[in-house]
């Protein structure tokens, strides 16, 4: 497998790197050794001066033909994006000019498209990023919101790689004075409070780490967005106050109860922050089983939600179905829909908890309750002065730095060196498998193959 892989990288590859269809401009671009001489053969001239634009014509060397008049630019190595030699054709975009050069391209034998993210990977396997930046470059790319794209920013710009990679420097540390004293103490002289040097910085990290684990999922939740989960009985408006958050309509509402019976997500951009709304099958007791099916969902998604936003009937007040109330918790946002059918000096608190009288009829109250819920997303998102987690994969390998670090504390009582310095040896190997300072391969194909072809 490696050495299929490194045959692999040492052949050129293209890809559009511009967006599907047509297009005013299209990108194509090749990177490895033979991209130079893709630009002889379609241009008829070496390329250009690095990093400037040139006007060049585009024949196919199959024929002659014209295929466009477009700009050519040239990266050399390693001075490039993938750290090999780069080239970009910036033509028209139109599908005929993209057919013809690919058809141009796929005739030489050592140039082949590109498999999905492998532009990334190869900067990644020469250096030119780590891991996490790889992972920052794809949700820049996926970002949907201007939160999650500066997330993504502080990421690809090596934020959150510095931070791990501190860590694994003191690990390193931490593992040459104990393997010095292990090997070496009896030639040469190892300091004599090794322990009572090294075991109180390994304490101290385990603590950093530790926080840093106890983040609430904020950078995974600014990623994947904060699920809230529109919980009522039937008929209390949840679709219609659905329909009216998106702007659209997604959910069909009518005044037989039991219409909605599956899940609907809807993602909401609140203040840069995502939101997933999930709006469910109201609770109540059914003999139809495809509604119970729905209800049983509802049930699973309320309780597994970041956040729930209860729904009340106002038609009914000063009833509340208790139902909907038992799924209460001190996170919850509670409304009370058709605040226009409500006597105004009542008090309409649910349970003494602030409650947001709301009309999806007439449309009062929703923008108060849409502040509310953009603070809460950004209360459980903003990330703060350090960089946060933003994938399991991360939150995984730290726990497993946790693990040995805490089987190092254990062992205080009766040290063996050898037992330490292992420990310690595969707390570093988990953090650099976070940003790829060990042998990764595994988790390569999985990390790089949900990027886009071309990236």
């Amino acid at each position: 497998m490696a050495s299929e892989s490194l045959h692999r990288s040492e052949e050129t590859i293209f890809a559009l790197a511009s967006g599907v269809g047509r297009a005013g401009v299209a990108v194509i671009r090749l990177s490895g050794q033979a991209s130079s001489n893709v630009c002889q053969e379609l241009t008829g001239a070496p390329p250009p001066p690095a990093r400037k634009a040139q006007l060049v014509t585009i024949s196919s060397p199959l024929d002659g033909e014209i295929i466009d008049r477009g700009l050519v630019l040239w990266f050399p190595a390693p001075a490039s994006f993938t750290g090999e030699d780069v080239l970009e054709f910036h033509l028209h975009g139109g599908p005929a000019v993209l057919a013809m050069m690919f058809e141009a391209m796929q005739r030489r034998c050592d140039v082949r498209p590109a498999d999905p993210g492998e532009f990334s990977r190869r900067s990644f396997m020469n250096g030119k990023m780590d891991l996490t930046a790889a992972e920052g470059l794809a949700d820049l790319v996926a970002a949907e919101t201007r939160q999650q794209a500066r997330q993504a920013r502080r990421q690809l710009d090596g934020a959150l790689g510095r931070h791990y990679g501190d860590w694994h420097a003191r690990l390193l540390e931490a593992l040459a004075l104990l393997e010095a004293e292990i090997d070496f103490a009896p030639e040469e002289e190892v300091p004599d409070d090794l322990l009572a040097t090294v075991l109180p910085k390994l304490d101290l990290l385990l603590a950093e780490i530790e926080r840093h684990l106890a983040d609430n999922r904020r950078g995974e939740r600014l990623r994947n967005g904060l699920r809230v989960a529109l919980i009522g009985p039937p008929n209390a408006g949840k679709s219609s106050l659905l329909n009216h958050l998106a702007a659209r309509d997604i959910a069909i509402v009518t005044d037989i109860p039991g219409t909605t019976r599956d899940v609907l997500e809807t993602p909401l951009d609140l203040a840069g922050y995502p939101v997933v709304l999930v709006d469910m099958a109201g609770l109540r007791t059914s003999e139809d089983p495809v509604e119970r099916l729905g209800i049983e969902r509802a049930h699973s998604e309320a309780a597994d939600a970041d956040l729930r936003l209860l729904l009340f009937d106002g038609a009914h007040w000063p009833e509340v179905d208790p139902t909907t109330a038992a799924f209460m918790n001190d996170e919850s946002i509670v409304a009370l829909n058709k605040s226009d059918l409500l006597l105004r000096n009542d008090d309409h608190r649910i349970e003494g908890r602030e409650t947001h009288l709301i009309s999806c009829h007439t449309g009062d109250g929703i923008e108060n309750l849409v502040t509310t819920l953009g603070e809460r997303a950004a209360r459980a998102m903003a990330p703060g002065d350090l960089p946060v987690l933003t994938r399991l994969r991360h939150r995984q390998a730290l726990a497993d730095v946790v693990g040995a670090l805490k089987r190092v504390q254990d062992a205080e009582a009766l040290p063996e060196l050898a037992l330490i310095a292992e420990d310690v040896r595969m707390a570093m190997q988990s953090m650099g498998r976070i940003t790829g300072k060990v042998n990764v391969e595994s988790v390569l194909d999985q990390i790089f193959s949900s990027f886009c072809i071309g990236k």
